[in-house]
């Protein structure tokens, strides 16, 4: 097996990155036992760092009308259709975790259309979709078909900024040839051990 190259963009050490991100990223490490590489990756550039994270969590971890399992659905429908190693290894991984299903990612990443999922969430992902592939195109008929599946405005703008927002995050990770990290591979796919 041929080793990828070593990342263009490389990082300052974890111990000369500015004290915030230094505390975030080892926070994370403590949390998940590794570093993700797009953390690492990010650091390059500390305050487009520090934007890009106060986004993501804006947009993934509040409370609303879509589920954490849901927002990771969009995630890697969109991403797979980006192209995006990274993100679909990196957050399929924790949407199998978040929906407790060991196939999902696997489903959605491939063909999100023939996946175990309900009618609602089809239509979360068809628009999605729309947003990441053709967001020139949405009309009216894409508001009214969405909003009719239950979605609110709030909901519905959420699909869509997660969608915006990991297309800027999928063509970082592979211009800069961003790769997942192994422990991603097994995650959320057997029961924890101990």
């Amino acid at each position: 097996m041929t080793k990828p190259a070593a990342p263009r963009f490389q990082p300052p050490a974890i111990d000369k990155l500015p004290e915030d991100i230094r505390t975030r990223i080892l926070a994370v490490q403590e949390k998940s036992g590794f570093v993700p590489n797009v953390f690492l990756t990010l650091a390059y550039r500390p305050d487009e760092f520090r934007a890009f994270f106060a986004y993501h969590d804006a947009l993934m971890e509040k409370d609303s009308g879509l589920t954490k399992a849901e927002r990771e659905m969009i995630v890697v429908a969109t991403s797979s259709a980006n192209q995006c190693h990274y993100c679909v290894i990196a957050h399929g991984a924790i949407l199998r975790i978040r929906a407790k299903n060991p196939q999902i990612a696997d489903q959605i990443a491939v063909n999100y259309r023939k996946a175990d999922i309900t009618p609602r969430q089809r239509a979360m992902l068809d628009f999605a979709m729309k947003v990441s592939r053709a967001a020139n195109e949405v009309s009216e008929a894409d508001f009214a078909e969405i909003a009719s599946h239950g979605f609110s405005e709030d909901d519905i703008w959420d699909i869509a900024a997660i969608s915006a927002f990991f297309a800027l995050s999928n063509r970082l990770a592979n211009v800069t040839a961003m790769r997942p990290n192994d422990e991603f591979y097994m995650m959320g796919r057997l029961p924890k051990q101990g």
